[in-house]
């Protein structure tokens, strides 16, 4: 057969497949008209829209030292290589981050080895934005984790409780950091309240809307060292609390993979 006959005959077969896959899908179309058209399998379980708790990571997102601990240097440009590449340099615990338990413990799991089971979990948020606005230096104790409990029941298994302290309004703001010239002042977990969260609770993670998992004022670090070592992980600088409700949604962590990395930054959403 001719080149041409060969081409000509390969053209009309795609065009006859091209008209079989368009009258398929208007039948499709066709078939869903005026009926509710079903939710895609990752909200069959009563999850209606999703949420982004992430913040948007860039060189002046701040942090708990002070200084940048992010930067971007484009490598190639469309203008000259028709696509486009940046390498960036990261601090592990940057934005919106995971604090695995390597972080503050000698052996401990590496960001890497967390459960996959334990990044997708119910969320259940603690609110103590009231308190927060009155002092910079509150904390989640026992009591507000008991308050939440008698609203909305247990904590459900492997669970992610998170504090919303409002403080996420205060990101492009000196606020955010709350530093006096010698110490920082934000909201965090108070020590004995991750006890309980421990004791009590098959919680498998805890996540602040602040820069650390201890408040500001902290100068033991031992929220960190309670939780971490356990084996639970953390999240650190979570967005967008005042979106969801208390009870009821499902967090999905987007947790880096890095051999050996004690966390790092995670995009991070709840389905609700």
């Amino acid at each position: 057969m001719c080149d041409i006959c060969v081409m000509n005959a390969v053209k009309e077969k795609m065009l006859s497949r091209r008209s079989l896959f368009k009258a398929a899908a208007m039948a499709s179309v066709a078939a869903v008209a005026g009926a509710t058209v079903a939710a895609p399998p990752a909200m069959a379980k009563g999850h209606h829209r999703v949420e982004d708790m992430t913040h948007t990571l860039s060189p002046d997102f701040p942090t708990y030292f002070g200084a940048p601990q992010f930067s971007m240097e484009q490598k190639f440009n469309y203008a000259e290589h028709s696509f486009n590449l940046f390498e960036y340099t990261v601090n592990e615990h940057t934005g919106t981050h995971i604090d695995a338990p390597l972080h503050f413990s000698a052996d401990g799991t590496s960001v890497d080895e967390i459960p996959v089971s334990n990044l997708v979990a119910p969320l259940c948020v603690i609110d103590i934005s009231a308190k927060a606005a009155e002092s910079a230096d509150s904390q989640l104790t026992p009591a507000d984790i008991q308050s939440w409990m008698q609203k909305h029941g247990d904590i459900p298994e492997h669970a992610c409780v998170a504090m919303y302290s409002g403080w996420g309004a205060k990101v492009g703001t000196d606020a955010f950091r709350g530093f006096d010239g010698e110490k920082q002042h934000y909201p965090g977990f108070h020590v004995e309240a991750v006890k309980m969260l421990m004791e009590e609770t098959g919680a498998a993670s805890i996540a602040v809307d602040t820069l650390s998992l201890d408040y500001g004022m902290s100068g033991d670090f031992a929220t960190h060292y309670a939780w971490l070592p356990t084996g639970r992980f953390g999240i650190e600088n979570i967005a967008n609390l005042d979106k969801v409700p208390a009870s009821g949604a499902t967090l999905v962590v987007g947790a880096p993979k890095h051999k050996g990395g004690t966390g790092g930054p995670a995009r991070i959403f709840a389905m609700v």
